[in-house]
């Protein structure tokens, strides 16, 4: 409810509480003392409530069982008991003063308390050393399955717009340094819209030709030579030849690796329109032990560790 600026909220999750559980007792006691007077109907048989459907179904005018209905009674009770206890009326924080985030960081002071040497003593080691330990590298795997493994993929090998971790192609470099400085601070890597500064549609279309000559792909040989001259405005960025540059995160073209995928009209797009990939920070999340185990797994996966 912090979030909430009006004190209107507050009120109306009350409310709505209070007359959920109200509610929800007055029905249970109207249904548990209500009987139907058979007589009311003459045409219906004694004992009914007079509902009949299919000619033959019959609703009996039966009263609920004491015991089932005793136990909706002590539910709502339940509900009352815990509203007072815990949190679940509006901001009010319930008489235990229990939270989530206070059980959450009890929970991660333990985890903390017991995991916290193990991960100190691999942090003090090289990560290649780190990496060629089974142990370490197993738990670096489970570290990536829950973390990574949403964008990358369990298997690593990423997805469209999520680099494949098992190869060697790294856009700011693959030692292992480098990979624990990326997952520590995260990485925004941004490629400009360029169709305005090439000129025409016709001038990126070229281009991509070029682009896809760089890597020996399929592209047309007379585009190609008029998409080498403007390649010129993409240069600074990407060096000549297209080989790249880690300083920037700039990919290298020379190579059959894409991101977003290698066909001529996907590299004209990314021309056009341009692309932003971000990968986020997670060392103040993780901390930097599991962040050093992380990042020794990461590197075993496309270098063995065994010959470090």
């Amino acid at each position: 409810m912090v979030e909430f600026t009006s004190g209107f909220w507050n009120i109306y999750i009350i409310v709505l509480t209070v007359l959920g559980v109200v509610g929800c007792g007055l029905l249970l006691y109207m249904q548990s003392t209500h009987e139907v007077d058979p007589n009311a109907n003459p045409d219906a048989p004694v004992g009914t409530t007079g509902h009949i459907w299919d000619e033959n179904l019959t609703e009996l005018n039966t009263p609920m069982p004491r015991w089932w209905m005793w136990l909706f009674y002590i539910t709502i009770f339940f509900s009352v008991g815990y509203l007072f206890l815990y949190p679940g009326l509006g901001t009010y924080a319930g008489k235990l003063g229990w939270e989530s985030t206070g059980q959450y960081k009890e929970e991660l002071g333990k985890a903390e308390k017991e995991y916290g040497p193990l991960f100190a003593k691999y942090q003090k080691q090289d990560l290649k050393a780190v990496a060629a330990d089974p142990q370490a590298r197993a738990i670096g795997e489970r570290l990536f399955l829950t973390y990574c493994a949403q964008c990358h993929g369990s298997d690593a090998r990423g997805n469209k717009g999520f680099p494949n971790l098992t190869d060697k192609d790294w856009l700011h470099g693959g030692e292992p340094d480098t990979i624990k400085t990326t997952i520590m601070n995260g990485r925004t890597g941004m490629m400009p819209p360029m169709g305005a500064v090439l000129g025409s549609d016709k001038d990126v279309e070229n281009v991509a030709h070029y682009v896809l000559s760089l890597s020996g792909s399929t592209s047309d040989p007379i585009k190609t030579s008029f998409g080498k001259e403007k390649f010129g405005a993409c240069m600074a960025c990407h060096s000549a030849g297209g080989v790249g540059n880690p300083a920037l995160g700039a990919p290298n073209l020379s190579d059959k690796v894409w991101l977003y995928g290698g066909s001529v009209e996907t590299v004209m797009e990314t021309i056009r329109k341009g692309r932003t990939n971000t990968m986020p920070a997670f060392g103040e999340f993780l901390g930097e032990g599991k962040v050093h185990l992380l990042s020794a797994y990461v590197w075993s996966l496309s270098n063995n560790p065994e010959t470090k």
